[in-house]
């Protein structure tokens, strides 16, 4: 039986690797959070908890393009323009109430599709281990070191996403199912 495209590979490369593990977390994520109704991303079933999976998929968004946008190559990232210049920290945790399901699907979706051609034009440019734009204090993470960060940023929030839904309506589980279809796919 072939392995679903989210599954790192048994034996690859260090990239092939990295790469595999975003695309797992990622895919388990978005299956997390997958299709529920505006109302069930909007819901908050873990008092006090503010959070929600609409509001998870938005931030997930505004990281993936912090990330590829603008720590690896200095680019202003499109989620940056989505949400009203002195809201950002609400509006990226929020499901707004002219927000329909779709749109918060979409705005991850394509801050997904986003990263994956950066990424792909990075690597043609070099490896993991080539600078990236932000600077601090002197010195510039490499693209490994960034990559590591979202991983780590979905680890901690695939966690939240499995209690969240669970209350929701039940849904539990490590990964997809097998024939889960990608969204967005690969």
């Amino acid at each position: 039986m072939t392995d679903p495209a989210w599954e790192p590979p048994i034996a690859g490369t260090d990239v092939e690797h990295v790469v595999g593990t975003l695309e797992r977390l990622r895919a388990t994520f978005r299956w997390k959070a997958g299709d529920l109704d505006v109302d069930q991303l909007r819901a908050r079933p873990v008092p006090p908890s503010e959070l929600s999976l609409g509001g998870l998929l938005k931030h997930l968004a505004v990281c993936e393009d912090d990330v590829f946008s603008w720590r690896m190559c200095g680019e202003r990232p499109v989620t940056w323009t989505l949400a009203p210049e002195d809201d950002v920290e609400r509006w990226q945790f929020t499901v707004d109430p002219d927000e329909t399901a779709e749109q918060v699907y979409a705005i991850w979706a394509d801050a997904v599709g986003r990263s994956r051609v950066t990424l792909a034009r990075l690597l043609d440019e070099g490896d993991l281990d080539q600078p990236g734009h932000l600077d601090y204090g002197g010195e510039r993470p490499c693209l490994r070191r960034h990559l590591h960060d979202l991983i780590e940023e979905y680890g901690r929030h695939t966690g939240h996403a499995d209690l969240l839904r669970e209350v929701i309506d039940g849904r539990v589980g490590e990964d997809p199912p097998r024939d889960w279809p990608m969204i967005p796919p690969l």
